[in-house]
């Protein structure tokens, strides 16, 4: 008798939890959060009103320089 109330308590409380799992796997996870690129994005933000927005900004330009920087010191070796 005790072993079968066990049982039957351990599936009343496994179902629920089953369930919840898979209720998580949706189809709608496959799918980006957002379509902008991480360019984008921080490109939007730069132009907010954001606190710590304009610092975004600087990093920004900051990133274009160098990458402009590193383009040109390799075309200068080739």
């Amino acid at each position: 008798m005790r072993v079968r109330r066990l049982i039957v308590l351990a599936a009343a409380l496994a179902a629920p939890m089953a369930f919840a799992a898979l209720a998580g796997c949706s189809r709608s996870a496959e799918r980006p959060a957002s379509t902008l690129t991480e360019a984008q994005r921080d490109s939007a933000i730069a132009r907010s009103s954001l606190p710590g927005a304009d610092v975004v900004g600087r990093a920004m330009q900051a990133s274009g320089r160098e990458a402009r920087r590193a383009a040109a010191m390799d075309s200068t070796y080739r």
